[in-house]
């Protein structure tokens, strides 16, 4: 068996609605901290893919490294790390990178490390409200080809098209294997791949992995945009510690939440789910049947109408009640959960500034200080793939184990 043929019977599927999660002590750092949740994941009878994951994660997150120190970084034995990596060499996915050049005693480590470039995916964006956009991703996250086309109002059957031609673009432009695909989508995704509702897509109850699983014969995972940025930032850049919420602000507003290192969907996969919270009850009607939605007033849509043609004065005043509803919907999640660390997703001009200060200052005047005291509320500033890139993540974790 294969190391791809056996990682997607054992791992699609798996971590359900939240990974289970037993705190680490302090002072073990996060690479470790990562691989170690790897061991509380596998049953007994998946020990063989269970390691090969464990081998690929602490490659993924500590570099490349010599075969023994793979073995104390993993807690494996060196027979059987150097099994593993001999089986992943005949998959392509490690290989040997010569020598290391140091100052010990004896003959010279063989360095080994993830071939980026052995496999890449097919990554999805399909939150902005323009455009849909799509990235061939390897295997470190490095971006080799972009395909981005227009959306122009499609909804239903029109945006699922779209979606075809999106991969049909970036699977011709591939040169090498394709791993999977990995689509983050705006709406109440359940792991079936099922968008459950998405009015922005004009998608009920949509099978969207099944179709395009059926199309392209390729493994296909979905998940909402809000959660697909948060496990973009939890993988790929720096954080301060295992838990985090990241809020994407784009065609609409939404929530990813990771806690203890896992991900949180909820019972009915719609955790996170903000924009379409009521923050004013005389306000517009929503394409949600509601009065007032958080999406409203924050969505990016609805913010560049509301500035068309204001004066700059004007413009921080509308940015500033923007801020103050977010934060007035913000305050009792980070309260409840005691969160450190705030990530707001979406275009700066929108959203750092005068947007991002009265969020802030709202979740601070609502909270005690002894839940905002560490509280880091920051801005994406230009990272503009974390949809993307929480993509290829769904498709890394569920054909490799690594995340």
């Amino acid at each position: 068996m294969t190391l791809l043929m056996a990682a997607q019977g054992v791992w699609a599927g798996m971590g359900k609605n939240i990974v289970a999660h037993t705190p680490e002590p302090s002072g073990v750092d996060k690479a470790a901290q990562r691989a170690l949740r790897v061991t509380t994941k596998a049953l007994p009878e998946h020990n063989r893919v269970h390691n090969r994951s464990l081998v690929l994660q602490t490659l993924f997150h500590q570099g490349a490294m010599s075969r023994a120190d793979l073995a104390r970084a993993s807690g494996l034995t060196r027979p059987t790390v150097s099994g593993i990596v001999a089986e992943l060499s005949v998959d392509g996915v490690v290989a040997d990178l010569g020598f290391r050049e140091d100052s010990r005693v004896g003959k010279p480590a063989t360095l080994v490390d993830i071939q980026a470039d052995a496999f890449h995916t097919i990554a999805l964006d399909l939150s902005a409200a323009q455009h849909f956009s799509g990235a061939l991703v390897d295997l470190r996250g490095g971006v080799a080809e972009r395909v981005s086309l227009p959306t122009e109002g499609a909804v239903g059957e029109d945006a699922y098209s779209l979606v075809v031609r999106l991969i049909d673009e970036l699977v011709a432009l591939a040169s090498g294997p394709i791993l999977g695909i990995g689509v983050g989508t705006p709406g109440i995704v359940d792991h079936t791949g099922l968008v459950r509702e998405a009015p922005n897509r004009g998608w009920v109850n949509f099978p969207l992995r099944e179709r395009l699983n059926t199309r392209f014969r390729l493994p296909v995972h979905v998940s909402n945009d809000a959660n697909a940025a948060a496990l973009a930032v939890h993988t790929f850049r720096e954080t301060s510690g295992l838990s985090l919420m990241v809020v994407t602000i784009e065609h609409g507003v939404g929530a990813g939440l990771i806690i203890g290192g896992g991900l949180v969907e909820g019972e009915q996969f719609s955790a996170g789910e903000i924009g379409h919270i009521t923050v004013d009850d005389n306000g517009s009607l929503c394409r949600c049947g509601r009065i007032g939605c958080l999406e409203l007033a924050v969505g990016a849509p609805h913010l560049r109408d509301r500035l068309a043609g204001l004066s700059a004065t004007e413009t921080d005043a509308v940015l500033r009640d923007a801020g103050r509803a977010l934060g007035g919907v913000l305050s009792p999640i980070i309260s409840a959960l005691n969160l450190n660390e705030v990530v707001l997703s979406g275009s700066t001009d929108l959203v750092d500034g005068p947007l991002l200060e009265a969020t802030l200052a709202t979740v601070r005047a609502r909270t005690l200080s002894a839940v905002t005291n560490g509280l880091d509320m920051r801005v994406t500033t230009g990272d503009t793939d974390l949809v993307m890139l929480g993509a290829a993540v769904l498709v890394l974790s569920a054909e490799l184990g690594v995340s």
